[in-house]
């Protein structure tokens, strides 16, 4: 350890002081930059696939425990516990952090202290404050980080019931208008929570100390709710009254990642730079995989239970019984000509944007015409459409349509 303490001073990393220093035997020292990074005191740098690029800081409030993570330009981790994750350039988190698998905080995106993540992706500019837990989201909006998506201190996403189930991952926003960073930020407010699985749209503002449980499709409203009269009545176990709108958020939530997936595969591509190099966006596929394979998980969880607690349901049969058929749809999914011909328009789009402006994601991004970005969301979508098509077939007892996929009935 002190051999490779060594290396990295002569690399040019900082380490005001080594031999409070940690660094794993397996830890791969050449994607470690020695480019401004600074690891401070009491920091542990574990796990072969760990990237550490340049301006990185590790360390500055609090000792730091990085586990096969990928940290982009110019991120500060400033204290606590970081396992397989991907953080992109500017990304910061506050002491006291609890980042575990999964998570992805895009370019710019920061939370403050004493936060907990888990399956969690924040597209750039979205802020969380301090002293919350919000695992299984996503979250989208916002244009920069003076008009950004916002999630106010002591905010929980509820994320386990009573039922001991976790298929309720919460979307805020969504993958064909988020990508394009053009939408209105969305703002939970402080001490309030989300009780999962929940979609709102973009422009949605939760008032302080809101507990909310339903969807809200409409843009640009202002939620207030959870003050309620005192309820004591009788609870039985193993009823599931909202099937359908649980299997359809999910399936919703599911298809989404599954466009996040075909955008880093055949947009973000487009950006390999010194600041966004391979191992990066490798980071990036790996995270979001674990995502995919999660959500994937607790729906067949959540399908094998509502089975056990209705055998004679139709809807729950229906679902227990395709399942294996619609995960495979799902893991297979393959783009079609139509959607391909979409792709191929909104990637020389992109190509002309680089060649203006340069390898710089978000200024290309953000330099898309109306209509350019609206190219982009619609091959998106169609991306989504597709996924879901095939997976409301085999569920026909539940009256899915893409026509009325927005709804909230169930």
């Amino acid at each position: 350890m002190e051999s490779k303490l060594h290396r990295l001073i002569e690399k040019g990393v900082s380490i005001p002081n080594p031999e409070t220093i940690m660094i794993g035997e397996e830890v791969e020292l050449d994607r470690i930059s020695g480019n401004g990074t600074v690891i401070y005191a009491g920091c542990k740098i574990l796990g072969k696939k760990t990237l550490i690029l340049d301006n990185a800081k590790l360390g500055y409030e609090a000792p730091v425990t990085v586990e096969d993570c990928q940290i982009g330009p110019e991120v500060h981790l400033k204290g606590g516990f970081f396992s397989q994750s991907v953080f992109l350039q500017q990304a910061s988190l506050g002491s006291g952090s609890h980042i575990r698998n999964g998570t992805i905080l895009e370019e710019q995106a920061s939370i403050a202290h004493t936060v907990g993540l888990k399956q969690t992706i924040l597209f750039p500019f979205v802020t969380l404050g301090s002293v919350i837990n919000f695992c299984d989201c996503f979250m989208a909006g916002g244009t920069s980080r003076k008009n950004h998506s916002e999630v106010g201190s002591s905010f929980i996403h509820f994320n386990y019931t009573p039922n001991q189930d976790k298929a309720t991952p919460s979307m805020m926003g969504d993958v064909p208008h988020g990508v394009m960073l053009n939408q209105n930020p969305i703002f939970l407010g402080g001490q309030g929570g989300i009780v999962g699985p929940v979609r709102l749209a973009f422009g949605t503002i939760t008032a302080a100390g809101t507990i909310y449980r339903k969807d809200e499709l409409r843009n640009d409203r202002l939620l207030l709710a959870g003050f309620q009269k005192d309820i004591n009545i009788p609870f039985a176990k193993g009823r599931f009254p909202n099937i359908k709108r649980v299997v359809l958020n999910n399936l919703l939530y599911i298809a989404n990642l599954i466009a996040l997936k075909y955008w880093y595969n055949n947009i973000r591509t487009e950006f390999i730079s010194e600041n966004f190099p391979i191992a990066l966006l490798e980071g990036l596929r790996e995270k979001l995989e674990m995502n995919i394979t999660e959500r994937l998980e607790r729906l067949k969880e959540f399908s094998v239970k509502v089975t056990e607690s209705d055998p004679e349901d139709v809807r729950s049969k229906e679902l227990s019984r395709e399942w294996p058929e619609i995960e495979s749809l799902i893991r297979k999914n393959k783009a079609t000509s139509e959607s391909q011909k979409a792709l191929s328009e909104f990637k020389e789009i992109i190509r002309k944007g680089i060649q203006k402006i340069g390898l710089e994601y978000i200024r290309v991004i953000q330099g898309l015409s109306p209509h350019e970005a609206a190219v982009g969301s619609r091959w998106l979508q169609h991306t989504i459409d597709e996924i879901l098509l095939k997976v409301f077939d085999r569920l026909p007892s539940f009256g899915f349509s893409i026509k009325k996929e927005q709804g909230t009935d169930g």
